[in-house]
């Protein structure tokens, strides 16, 4: 079956573009369009939906509370953030709400393409340096609760789930880590799904967010804290 997409941006020539992209692949669909976080919520009420490419920066209704709202139903569909600026705070807090990843509006067709097949497949959609960078610019804003990395929630990993984590928040992918942990990469792929079950947690980019805010990583680009 084809991968059934909504389009969410208040500019109509920007979601024309994009349907007519998606239109060209045997494998998706442009199943419902909507110029604003409100209209989408009230269209996904009665459209069955795979993948929403979600704007941040909308009236009535922002993409970010669009986004939480989305997440937070059942069974939801996953949500690619789209923005016109990299490390763009909004994208960072689509991120904490539940989106699985962003890009930015001025991506090639091919890595659009390629980030939309990834996410409905469960997999990453960020690249990892990016989804880092934005980290480091944003989490020291984030109020610091004192958590250390060995808290509760991180306590209920291996010690090989562990090393897998910080690995991933690193940036690295999958076959990276395999090759630095000497593992096969299905191995990897396995640990990273323990990850997800013992934390409650959706996809990878989650799994970066909780290693910087849990103190795993520093924001900055540092190691595990001591």
């Amino acid at each position: 079956m084809a991968i059934r997409v909504m389009l969410v941006d208040d500019q109509v020539l920007l979601r024309t573009g994009f349907r007519m992209v998606l239109a060209a692949q045997p494998d998706m669909e442009v199943v419902a369009e909507a110029g604003d976080g409100a209209e989408a919520l009230e269209v996904l009420a009665g459209t069955a939906v795979d993948v929403v490419l979600m704007d941040v920066r909308m009236p009535r209704l922002d993409g970010v509370e669009a986004t939480r709202r989305i997440c937070a139903q059942d069974d939801p569909p996953k949500v690619l953030i789209l923005t016109t600026f990299d490390l763009d705070e909004y994208a960072f807090s689509a991120l904490k709400v539940g989106a699985s990843g962003f890009m930015l509006k001025d991506v090639p067709p091919a890595e659009l393409l390629g980030a939309i097949r990834s996410v409905h497949s469960g997999d990453a959609v960020v690249a990892p340096s990016t989804t880092r960078r934005l980290l480091d610019r944003f989490t020291p804003m984030l109020p610091s609760a004192g958590n250390e990395p060995t808290s509760a929630e991180l306590g209920r990993l291996t010690e090989r789930e562990r090393e897998v984590m910080l690995l991933v928040a690193q940036g690295l992918s999958n076959g990276e880590i395999a090759a630095r942990l000497v593992l096969s990469e299905a191995t990897v792929k396995t640990h990273v799904g323990r990850i997800l079950t013992k934390l409650g947690l959706r996809d990878r980019v989650q799994v970066v967010v909780m290693a910087y805010e849990s103190g795993l990583v520093r924001a900055g680009g540092g190691g595990p804290m001591r």
